[in-house]
């Protein structure tokens, strides 16, 4: 498995929800998998189920939020010419955000936890990524989780590569 580390600059850190709208656009972009981001913070979790349906003024990224009983709730499109939401056919929103890993998934995580992806694959069925996208703030908590994830991968010989961004 392939595993890469995003070292986030003060500036881009600063902006963690864009740069977070920003590398979920182009592992879109650049892959037909589907893409769970993970979120242990509640705040953060509201925050990006907003921005992502706002990213630009002319479009939005599809997602859906898991619940915490591992089911996709309803994902929904806001017409921007009326007050009313249509329904999305949840089957094909490219995105998922959650606190857990579902059963079964097979597409590309984008790791926003202080924990290694192995710790939420150990709780599922049969969950195998393919890719593992990590963020690293430039703070000291997140930096020492950062070296953590990394030595945890690195033992079980997962390929790895960091980018300064």
């Amino acid at each position: 498995m392939k595993i890469s580390f995003y070292v986030l600059s003060e500036s881009k850190a600063q902006d963690f929800l864009g740069f977070i709208c920003q590398l979920t656009q182009t592992a879109l972009n650049k892959s037909t998998q589907s893409l769970l981001i993970l979120i242990e913070d509640e705040t953060l979790l509201t925050t990006l189920d907003t921005a992502l349906w706002a990213q630009e003024a002319t479009s939005f990224i599809p997602h859906q939020c898991l619940s915490d009983d591992g089911k996709r709730t309803e994902a929904k499109i806001i017409d921007t010419d009326s007050a009313d939401a249509h329904v999305f056919n949840q089957s094909r929103a490219p995105v998922l955000l959650g606190r857990h890993m579902p059963a079964d998934f097979a597409g590309i995580v984008l790791n926003t936890t202080t924990r290694p992806v192995n710790d939420f694959m150990a709780v599922t069925n049969n969950a195998k990524p393919s890719r593992i996208l990590e963020l690293i703030k430039p703070d000291t908590t997140s930096t020492q989780a950062g070296r953590d994830k990394y030595k945890a991968y690195q033992q079980l010989g997962y390929e790895l590569t960091h980018f300064k961004v």
